[in-house]
Order: C-alpha cells, then structure tokens, then sequence
C-alpha cells in the first residue's frame, strides 16, 4: 500500500458536482505506477466559492489541480498567468500553482488531437465539421487550426457558433440544418455536444452522405460507445470515442504536478473506462 509523507504532491479535480469524475481514478493509477508520494482529490466546489477556493488551494500547498463543468471560464479569470492554450480556448482546465500565483492552460485540444493520432487519424488529412459551440468546440477547434485543418462549426444556436468563429479565423458557420449533406465536404466529423451521453438524447445525425475515408469523433466518453460512433462503425468508417481524450489531456497536467510524463496506454484504459 502506498503511504502519503509529510512532503505529499497534492493535486485534484474541481468541478460541481464532481462525484462523477473519473480524473481520480485515473491519476491514482499514475500515481501508483510511478511510485509517487502524492495524491489527487476529488473536490467539490460551488460557483459562488469557487475563486476563494483555488486560491485556498494554492496557499495550502497544492501544486494544482483541474477544471471541470461548470467552473473553466471562472478559472480562466481567477489566473495571474495563461499559457497560449488557455487564450485561444477561451477557458482553463488546468491550473498549476507557485511562489508567482496561479497558471492556466487548456489542454483539452491537445488530448483530443492526441486521441486522434493514437485511432490512426491525421488531423490535417482535411476539413474538419465540429458540431456545437461550448468550450470544448472551442478548444477542439483552435487545435485542429494549429494542426493545419480548415473548420467549420456546426451548432443549434447560430449565434453561438458565429461567436465562436469570431474568435478563431477563418472557421466558417454552418447552419444546423444542412449538417448531414455538409459531411460530403469533410474529412472529420466532431461531436462535442451532451446529445449522446448517459441520460440524454441521442445526436440527431444522419451518415447517409458520409464518404467512405469520413472519420468520426465524440468527445462523450458515457457510454462509451455512443449511438453516433455505432452509426459510424456500421458503416465501417473510423469511429474514435471520447475516453481517450480524457485521458491524453490529463497528461500534461500530471506531469507538471508531479514531475513525470504519464504514458496512456491500454492498461490505463481498461482501468479508468471500468
């Protein structure tokens, strides 16, 4: 069993609810492959407490901790410092504490664009089609742009997707309703909405015009398999689920907390998605 010292490497999830978060689980078994002296918490933090609470969090010696629904545009204001990620997302989902006050960065792009490299998917191979416009398209969307593909943001609400495109030149809106013909046109479909998760409805989406080399993304990681990605794997097209980029954009966090690289791998997979 692994025992905590005095000199213990504190980190944590913040998020409201948080029970659901499988972050613990999934930095606990970094925390024990590696042998480190630390721990990371699940921590439970209302919206009107949460500022107080990050920087209680930095005086009481936390090297860090994440971010989670509904908290990450708070996060991104209660930072001294934001790297380059954070700035082009809009939001924070990672922060990292020191003697100079409270970093953030947003490392949601970079698991996502990581997930797609590791289910064999180049993210420049072509016009990439993001359906919703939250945070998460936005930090998926800025990703995909420094990875050299062109975007377009596909959302119920106009408004909010031509707010997003805004801030990130030249993706182009696409009105809701022509979202199933516009797959002709890409080269990758990403849902980064809640249609599809565990208690909500499924994602309205029609493959029919999919061509054959159409990949298919859902950052939805609850279930696992969700009806799109079935939809996509009964066509034979490349499906690639959302529990790895929950996975790879944890590893930029863990390192910076507790001073090694985490390797994603399927032992970790099988783990976190039990």
């Amino acid at each position: 069993m692994r025992l905590l010292s005095g000199s213990a490497r504190l980190a944590g999830v913040i998020g409201w609810p948080v029970a659901h978060s499988r972050s613990p689980r999934l930095h606990g078994t970094w925390l024990n492959r590696y042998g480190i002296d630390g721990a990371y918490l699940p921590l439970p933090v209302a919206p009107e407490h949460f500022a107080d609470t990050v920087r209680a969090l930095r005086h009481a010696g936390f090297a860090g901790a994440n971010v989670t629904i509904p908290h990450k545009e708070a996060a991104f204001a209660v930072c001294d410092r934001l790297e380059p990620s954070a700035t082009r997302a809009g939001a924070v989902n990672t922060l990292m504490f020191d003697e100079h006050g409270i970093t953030g960065a947003n490392t949601d792009g970079y698991g996502f664009v990581a997930n797609l490299r590791a289910h064999g998917v180049d993210p420049a191979s072509g016009p990439a089609l993001i359906l919703g416009a939250g945070g998460a398209a936005r930090a998926i969307a800025a990703a995909l742009q420094d990875a050299g593909a062109a975007v377009t943001i596909c959302n119920r609400s106009p408004e909010r997707a031509a707010a997003l495109t805004a801030h990130l030149p030249p993706a182009r809106v696409l009105p809701w309703d022509q979202r199933n013909a516009a797959l002709a046109d890409h080269a990758l479909l990403v849902n980064t909405t809640s249609l599809g998760m565990t208690l909500h409805p499924p994602l309205d989406m029609n493959l029919d015009a999919a061509p054959a080399t159409l990949a298919v993304a859902d950052i939805v990681y609850a279930p696992l398999t969700t009806p799109l990605l079935a939809a996509a794997s009964a066509r034979h097209l490349r499906a690639v689920e959302g529990l790895g980029m929950l996975l790879h954009q944890a590893v930029p966090g863990f390192a910076a907390w507790f001073g090694v690289t985490p390797v994603v791998d399927e032992e970790l997979y099988r783990i976190v998605a039990a």
